[in-house]
């Protein structure tokens, strides 16, 4: 008697069949699928391009700094000057962002400090600047 050799091959033509039934599917089905129409709301016109946010700098020695939209020079302030500042910036534009760009090395409650004086002051939009470019 002659002994049975076992096949060690793989039998891909079901895995064919299979796929060329899904390929058969895919086309029929692909014409009958619509391209529909989304009517899109238009926004109305923008009253004014969105103000550049002034830069409230905080160095590691705890001083303050601000800086102007544009390019203007920073300047250094107390913290009284920095109320008056931010007053008189909310006045002129009553949704004018902030920036709160603070050293590292600082302890996390004199951020919040700057933080808490510029809500106190009235700002609405404030951000914390998280990487310092250059």
């Amino acid at each position: 008697m002659r002994q049975r050799r076992l096949m060690n091959q793989i039998n891909v033509v079901p895995y064919i069949d299979v796929m060329l039934v899904l390929l058969v599917i895919f086309m029929v089905t692909a014409p009958m699928i619509q391209t529909g129409n989304i009517d899109v709301p238009t926004a109305g016109e923008l009253t004014a391009p969105p103000a550049e946010a002034m830069v409230i700098a905080v160095e590691a020695d705890r001083s303050l700094s601000v800086k102007e939209s544009g390019s203007a020079p920073e300047r250094k302030v107390s913290d009284l000057e920095l109320q008056r500042f931010i007053t008189e910036a909310l006045a002129a534009n009553p949704e004018q962002p902030f920036l709160v760009a603070a050293d590292k090395t600082l302890p996390y409650q004199t951020v919040i400090d700057v933080l808490e004086a510029v809500r106190t002051a009235g700002v609405r939009k404030v951000s914390l600047q998280t990487a310092s470019g250059g």
